[in-house]
C-alpha cells in the first residue's frame, strides 16, 4: 500500500498504523487537516476483508470529517480511526483499550468518538486509558446519546430539502425510504414517522426490519432494491458509496438525504443526480448533528438544549447549499465541499 499515490490520499497530514501483538490489534489513524483546531472523528470497528480496504476507508471518512466540521462550523479538524476487527469478538474491551493507547500518544493531535461498531459504552471503555474521547455514555444522561443528535441532524436536513424540492415544511404523506435501521436509522424512522411521512425500509438484520415496521407501520423491502423504490425521498443510513454506476439511474426519488457517511461513490454521480432533476444533501452536512451536538464537548460544556439548538442550525446550512447549488447549476457535493475548503484554507492563511 502506498500511502502517497492512494486514489483517496488528499494531503493528509498524517496516517497511523497500529498495532499490539497482544490482542493482534489492528487499525489505522488518518488525520486529514488542523487548521481549524484538532482533528476529530469517530472510531469504527468493522472486519474489513483486507488491510487495503480498511485504508480507503479510513481516508475517505477523515476527508469527509474535515468537510463535515469545517461546513458545520467548528473549531475543529477532520480525521477518523478505523480498527479492522468484528466488533462481536469477545475480547473487543481489550481491544479497544489497545488501540485508545495509540490515540494518547497523538496528545490531542487526534480526539475519536463512537462509530460503526463501536457505541457509547465502547467509547467510555476507550476513555479508560485516553484522554481524547468524546461522545461517551457518561457524558449524556441516561437514555441520550450523540447518535440522536446525528439522527436530529438528519431529520433537520431532510426538511430542508423538503423545502427546498418542494416549498414545504411537513412531511405529511411523504414517502421516504430508508436504507440502514441501525440505532441513527432507527431514530430517523421514528421522527419521520411522527412527522406524518410514510416509510419503506430495509436492513439485512431482520429483526430490526420487523421492529420497524411493527411500530411504524412501515414497508419492508429487499435491501438489494430500497434506492428503487417509487418514493419521494430516498435516505442511505447504511454503509457508503451507495450511488455508484449500478444504482444511480434506478433511483426514483426527487431527494437523496441520509445519515450514511460517502454515499456518492464518485463525485460525478452527485453531478448525474442533478442531471436526472435529483436534488442531493451532501451527506457530510446531512450526517453532522452528532459531531455538532458531542464535539463541542472537547471545548465547552454545553447543555442538551444548546446541543439541540446547534443541531437545528442545519436547517439554514442545507438550504444554504442547495440554492448555491441550484443558481451555479453545480452539484450540491462541490458546492458544500468548496465551502468547506474556503473556510479550511482560511484558517490556515
Amino acid at each position: 500500500m502506498n500511502i502517497f499515490t492512494h486514489p483517496e490520499f488528499d494531503h493528509h497530514e498524517q496516517v497511523v498504523f497500529c498495532h499490539d501483538p497482544a490482542t493482534d490489534l489492528r487499525a489505522i489513524i488518518a488525520i486529514h487537516d488542523t487548521a481549524l483546531g484538532p482533528a476529530a472523528g469517530g472510531c469504527r470497528m468493522h472486519p474489513y476483508a483486507t488491510e487495503e480496504d480498511a485504508l480507503t476507508d479510513v481516508l475517505r471518512l477523515s476527508r469527509g470529517m474535515s468537510y463535515k466540521n469545517a461546513i458545520a462550523g467548528l473549531p475543529l479538524g477532520g480525521g477518523k480511526c478505523v480498527i479492522i476487527a468484528d466488533p462481536r469478538r469477545p475480547d473487543k474491551a481489550e481491544v479497544l483499550r489497545a488501540f485508545s493507547r495509540h490515540v494518547q500518544t497523538l496528545g490531542g493531535r487526534f480526539w475519536t468518538a463512537i462509530d460503526v461498531g463501536v457505541g457509547p459504552e465502547d467509547a467510555d471503555v476507550l476513555a479508560e486509558e485516553c484522554d481524547y474521547i468524546f461522545a461517551r455514555a457518561s457524558q449524556f444522561p441516561t437514555g441520550v446519546t450523540a447518535s440522536q443528535f446525528t439522527a436530529l441532524g438528519a431529520f433537520t436536513a431532510l426538511r430542508a430539502g423538503v423545502a427546498h424540492v418542494w416549498d414545504r415544511t411537513d412531511l405529511v404523506g411523504l414517502r421516504v425510504a430508508v436504507q440502514g435501521l441501525g440505532g441513527t436509522g432507527r431514530e430517523l424512522s421514528r421522527l419521520l414517522y411522527e412527522a406524518g411521512a410514510e416509510l419503506v425500509v430495509a436492513d439485512v438484520s431482520p429483526d430490526a426490519v420487523a421492529a420497524v415496521v411493527e411500530a411504524y407501520g412501515a414497508m419492508a423491502v429487499d435491501p438489494d432494491v430500497i434506492h428503487s423504490q417509487d418514493v419521494d425521498v430516498f435516505a442511505p443510513c447504511a454503509l457508503g458509496a451507495v450511488i455508484n454506476d449500478a444504482t444511480v439511474g434506478e433511483i426514483s426519488a426527487r431527494l437523496v438525504s441520509g445519515i450514511a457517511n460517502n454515499q456518492l461513490a464518485a463525485p460525478e454521480h452527485g453531478r448525474i443526480l442533478r442531471e436526472h432533476g435529483i436534488t442531493f444533501v451532501p451527506d457530510f452536512l446531512a450526517n453532522a448533528g452528532g459531531v455538532m451536538a458531542a464535539a463541542t464537548m472537547i471545548y465547552s460544556d454545553p447543555t442538551l438544549e444548546s446541543s439541540r439548538e446547534t443541531v437545528l442550525t442545519l436547517f439554514d446550512r442545507v438550504r444554504a447549499v442547495l440554492e448555491q447549488a441550484e443558481r451555479e447549476d453545480r452539484s450540491s457535493a462541490e458546492v458544500a465541499e468548496e465551502i468547506a475548503r474556503e473556510r479550511m484554507a482560511a484558517a490556515r492563511s
